[in-house]
Parts: structure tokens; C-alpha cells; sequence
């Protein structure tokens, strides 16, 4: 058993479910105690300390902060996982709507980190992963809004590894492809024909099909790992091949 993380405590935000929830039980498993922040924090689940935030709200994402910290007395791992998506064109979305997406996606990242700095220059091995996707470097249709924000989640990790490399803090990113999540299903069943979106979704990705969550937390727990003390600054693809990998149709 690998317990590398052990007596480490990280936030995971987003935890509730999806890769979010992946990624605490996978750190969790590694020994980590685990603080799960939610903008609906699960009531019934007690393997992990719930606390409730919202991180497009700066007061609300320090309170949760203290509370963790009032809990456990450190922080070692932030894993920024919180974001919403988006569908359409730059024709498709309102200013309102363009606001919105990146005040969570990018500017959540920007505030959870910022009020987990102070915790996280104590520790002896801090680290940060933000979600990012495959979405912030290939050019998919009908995700304009979607893209723009992952690809300012790529450029701000980049920044943050500069700028934190000093104090021993490493920042990187995960860049899932399509991944097996709720936020996915949910698009499938408003689709017109939901399996004929799903076979296209799957057949998109080189190897075939959807990303599931357990194989990019797999992917975040290396790189909060104290054993990736010389990876930071890192966008590490999670995505079947999607960015890099140009297959010949099979004949």
C-alpha cells in the first residue's frame, strides 16, 4: 500500500463527484486527510471533512480555508479541481455568461490558492494541481467559452510555478480529455440522439473512450507526490491521445 501521503492534508474543490471525488478517495488512499470543498458539500459521506464554499465568493472560499485548517492544523495539498462548462460559439454566449464561466474556472483557482499560501509555505511538501483539459490546446468545436478558460488554466499554472518555485511550492495541471463525469452525462441526455453523442464523443479520443475519472486522479496524486519533488510547471495530458496522437484510419 502506498502511503506517501501520509499525515498530509490537501482540499480537493469540486469533491463531491466527478474527478473531484476521484481524486480525494485516490489521495485518501495514499493517507492524506482529505478536505472535500463544495458548492454542495456531501452531508452523508464521512470518510472525508466536508466544508462548504463557493469559490466565485472570496469570504466564502476563507472561511472554508479556516475551517479546514481549524480541523486539522496544516495544509499540504490544494487540488483545484471546482469549474463549470460551456457550450457554443463566441456567438453562443453573452459577456454575462463569459464573466461567469471564468470568474469559476480561472479566478476560483485564484482564490483558493490565494488563501491557501500562507498554509501552504509551512509545509513541508506543498504542492498545487489545477484541472485544466485538452480543450485548453486542440481546437474543439462549439466550446469557445469552455476553451478560453482552460487555456488561461494552463497559462496561470505556468505563472504560478514561476512564481512560487522559490518557496518550494510545485504547481501543475492535468489536461483530461472527455471524461466519464456527471457534468458529461448530463450533456448526453440533453442531446437529441444520446447514444449517437456518446459513440462520438468516444470515437473523438484515439483510444476509444471516455476518460474515467479514477485514471486522472491517478494522474493528480503523481504530481501532488512528494516523489515528483522535480515536476512543476507541468500540463500532463490525461486524454487517451487526443492532443498528440494522429492515428491512420484502420483499413
Amino acid at each position: 500500500m502506498n502511503l506517501e501521503l501520509s499525515g498530509l492534508v490537501a482540499i480537493v474543490t469540486g469533491g463531491a463527484s466527478g474527478i473531484g471525488a476521484a481524486a480525494a478517495d485516490r489521495l485518501a488512499s495514499m493517507g492524506a486527510h482529505i478536505a472535500v470543498l463544495d458548492l454542495k458539500p456531501p452531508s452523508s459521506d464521512d470518510s472525508h471533512f466536508a466544508a462548504q464554499a463557493d469559490v466565485s465568493d472570496d469570504e466564502s472560499v476563507r472561511r472554508a480555508i479556516e475551517r479546514v485548517i481549524a480541523r486539522f492544523g496544516r495544509l499540504d495539498i490544494v487540488v483545484n479541481n471546482a469549474g463549470i462548462g460551456a457550450q457554443g460559439t463566441i456567438a453562443d454566449n453573452s459577456d454575462e455568461e463569459w464573466h461567469r464561466v471564468f470568474d469559476i474556472n480561472v479566478l476560483g483557482i485564484v482564490r483558493v490558492s490565494r488563501a491557501a499560501l500562507p498554509h501552504l509555505r509551512a509545509s513541508p511538501a506543498p504542492a498545487i494541481v489545477n484541472t485544466a483539459s485538452v480543450a485548453a490546446t486542440a481546437g474543439l468545436q462549439n466550446r469557445a467559452l469552455y476553451s478560453a478558460s482552460k487555456g488561461a488554466v494552463v497559462a496561470l499554472t505556468l505563472s504560478m510555478a514561476a512564481d512560487h518555485l522559490h518557496e518550494g511550492i510545485r504547481v501543475n495541471c492535468v489536461n483530461p480529455g472527455t471524461a466519464d463525469t456527471p457534468w458529461v452525462e448530463r450533456l448526453l441526455a440533453a442531446a437529441p440522439d444520446p447514444a449517437a453523442e456518446r459513440a462520438a464523443l468516444e470515437s473523438r479520443q484515439p483510444h476509444g473512450r471516455l476518460v474515467k475519472p479514477e485514471e486522472i486522479a491517478a494522474a493528480i496524486a503523481y504530481l501532488v507526490s512528494p516523489s515528483a519533488g522535480s515536476t512543476t510547471g507541468t500540463a500532463l495530458a490525461v486524454d487517451g491521445g487526443m492532443q498528440g496522437l494522429r492515428l491512420r484510419p484502420a483499413i
